[in-house]
């Protein structure tokens, strides 16, 4: 009896030391499972989708760290791969795989799509065809909270190295690993390292646009920050300023001692075989460890588990009730809402300035009881601010809803508005070529992440210059959510029967028809872009140079070889030929007639920071005629009125800017 007692120590030991292990070299990141697909228990799809993670973690010492199957048939089919990282050998490929088979059927136990990623290796499953298919959502921010110093070199070195890393990625031949690791100096004690990796089973193209794509979304995630990463189902880019990868490619793991030669397996006392003795403890040693080894996924799961915020439309305002102010604390922060503390004042209300018991400083806004904006407005705004967080948005930091009153607090911005800078004849000065590019790329990264990176899809619907505020150091935070709309995660466009917005910042389809998209947001966009570069107001510009509005202004000098006569004087001395140029042509690709020619934020901002992407030749935009009032109405309707998410392709073309001078 001793004898078998200690050989069931000894066999857990065993059973327990190799799940650490593989644990010890893997290390978990994310996870993501679909809801809107769920499968029974004990039902043939998950008959299929175990037969699946066998095969997957049988496969997984092929040599390219790539494989994908299938099991079953409709309805009940499963596709399934994983993906190691390129530079890992096979024996850590294998113990990652093996451990992401085990660990995805409990963090998604009943959904037919899911998707774990690791340090080592990604795996993925689902009951719809996903080979040779890219896949850029969902998407995984992962990044290193330190800033890096001097961050406008270093963003540009990282742009330029991430988009060498993925074009050697991309170009690998046929069936081999599409990966790429590069190190370049940032300084003489700092390195940057970069990372560029897509599954094998894409194509050239698809791989470079998978790879861009992700690329176009780091300085929204990440700007400024000492590593960074971004994870989607058929790529990932990785950058850090420290070693993270095995620069030899291969990592040797130390081979398991040899049994020696003739030894025979010891006899208990009682004189049970060895065979006996395992025959009855293995069934209770393995029990036993898989009761550990579940115990340990579900304190894990809840320990790196994500918050995540519901997209079904039924929260209430009762879920920031945290966030609410007494309306006697606003009215002593504002001086009972006294006309020296008032901003200014625009549609649905007065914006006052407000300090706070603690000296903090807020901007206050009002909703006048006689606008256009009633309680279901107000609960979008509240709910929208509320839950979306980034860098270049103006931050909600409270409301008050008590009998009539409507109140935002905000983040007080001190600069105030674009607007207040860029149209007055004497501040406009300060507003120099490098701040105008700063914001444009600041504005462009705000709405990249409305449009993808959120997990709400959000279309804003009056972007304009004066809901563009600026921070002490300029920086552009995007303002006045109470047009917004929130789409699903699969929706592309919308329709309205109450058109609302600002006059000579609308999209042509959506002033004409009630159609609004991702599309229409970046017409609103291109309008601005031309405004920064130009110093003139869209809806207030008429027959100047003799053309009816901004945009036809500046098609009429594009056409005619002469962009630069557009540029706000002011700017003779500071401006960046090449990058003005490239913002003009930016700017009328963003306000093309047809939706479906305009580019997406995340092209935008590759545009804005990537030199090495050539951008399209523009076509005649959408004009609009002003009237004297200011307002103006759209000159051409469109022929559909189905607009289009897809975004335009980037192409090389002779005709465009070719012209390069890396800031």
């Amino acid at each position: 009896m001793r004898a078998l007692t200690l050989s069931f120590i000894i066999l857990l030991s065993l059973l327990l030391s190799l799940s650490m292990t593989i644990d010890a070299q893997v290390t978990y990141r994310y996870h993501i499972c679909t809801n809107s697909t769920t499968f029974t228990r004990n039902s043939t799809y998950q008959d299929n989708l175990n037969v699946l993670l066998i095969s997957l973690s049988s496969n997984s010492t092929i040599s390219n760290g790539f494989y994908n199957t299938s099991t079953g048939q409709n309805p009940d089919n499963v596709y399934g791969l994983f993906l190691c990282r390129g530079d890992l050998s096979t024996d850590i490929c294998k113990d990652c795989v093996t451990l992401a088979t085990r660990e995805i059927v409990q963090l998604c136990p009943t959904q037919k799509e899911a998707i774990v990623w690791y340090d080592e290796c990604l795996l993925r499953y689902s009951n719809q065809f996903i080979f040779s298919r890219m896949a850029q959502e969902p998407v995984v921010y992962l990044l290193n909270s330190q800033n890096i110093t001097d961050q406008g070199r270093f963003n540009e070195l990282l742009m330029t190295t991430m988009d060498v890393t993925a074009s050697q990625a991309a170009n690998t031949s046929s069936g081999a690993k599409k990966f790429a690791i590069k190190e370049v100096n940032f300084t003489e004690r700092q390195n940057l390292y970069t990372l560029a990796q897509c599954t094998p089973d894409l194509s050239v193209s698809d791989c470079r646009q998978c790879l861009q794509t992700a690329m176009s979304r780091l300085p929204g995630c990440c700007s400024g920050k000492q590593g960074g990463r971004v994870l989607v189902p058929s790529c990932n880019i990785r950058y850090e300023i420290y070693v993270f990868f095995n620069e030899s490619g291969v990592v040797l793991s130390p081979p398991s001692p040899p049994s020696p030669p003739g030894a025979t397996r010891p006899q208990g006392k009682s004189g049970i075989s060895a065979v006996t003795i395992v025959a009855i403890v293995a069934p209770i040693s393995i029990s036993i460890v898989l009761f550990c080894v579940g115990y340990c996924l579900l304190r894990r799961r809840a320990r790196k588990k994500y918050d995540a915020i519901q997209e079904d439309g039924g929260n209430e305002i009762s879920t920031v009730e945290s966030l609410q102010f007494d309306l006697s604390i606003i009215e002593a922060a504002t001086n009972n809402f006294s006309d020296g503390n008032k901003l200014g004042e625009g549609g649905f209300g007065a914006v006052y300035k407000g300090i706070l018991p603690n000296r903090r400083e807020i901007a206050v806004k009002r909703l006048s009881r006689s606008s256009g904006q009633g309680a279901v407005e107000f609960k979008n705004e509240v709910l929208l601010l509320a839950k979306l967080q980034h860098r270049n948005l103006v931050r909600l930091i409270g409301f008050c809803l008590e009998g009539e009153e409507k109140i935002l607090v905000y983040e007080f911005v001190p600069n105030k508005s674009l607007d207040y800078f860029l149209f007055d004849h004497e501040k406009q000065g300060q507003l120099d070529w490098e701040r105008r590019y700063k914001i444009l790329g600041g504005i462009a990264r705000g709405f990249l992440y409305l449009h993808e990176d959120s997990r709400l899809r959000i279309i804003h619907r009056d972007l304009k210059a004066s809901n563009i505020l600026l921070d002490e150091d300029m920086n552009p935070k995007i303002s006045d959510f109470g047009m917004a709309r929130i789409f699903g995660v699969d929706q592309s466009e919308g329709n309205t029967n109450r058109v609302v917005g600002t006059y000579g910042y609308m999209a042509p389809e959506y002033a004409m028809h009630g159609q609004f998209s991702v599309k229409s947001d970046v017409y609103s966009f291109g309008v601005l872009v031309l405004e920064i570069i130009s110093g003139k107001k869209n809806s207030s510009f008429h027959q100047i140079d003799g053309a009816d509005d901004l945009m036809s202004c500046v098609w009429k000098h594009w056409k005619n070889g002469t962009p630069l006569e557009v540029l706000d004087p002011i700017l003779i001395d500071s401006y960046s030929r090449n990058e003005v140029l490239r913002c003009i042509q930016i700017g009328l690709l963003c306000v093309q007639e047809d939706p479906a020619d305009r580019p997406t934020m995340g092209t935008v901002v590759l545009m804005l920071n990537s030199y090495s992407v050539t951008l399209p030749v523009p076509r005649q935009p959408a004009f609009v005629l002003n009237s004297r009032s200011g307002q103006s109405l759209t000159l051409k309707a469109l022929e559909s009125d189905q607009s289009t998410s897809k975004s335009a392709q980037l192409s090389v073309d002779e005709a465009s800017i070719t012209e390069v001078y890396p800031r």
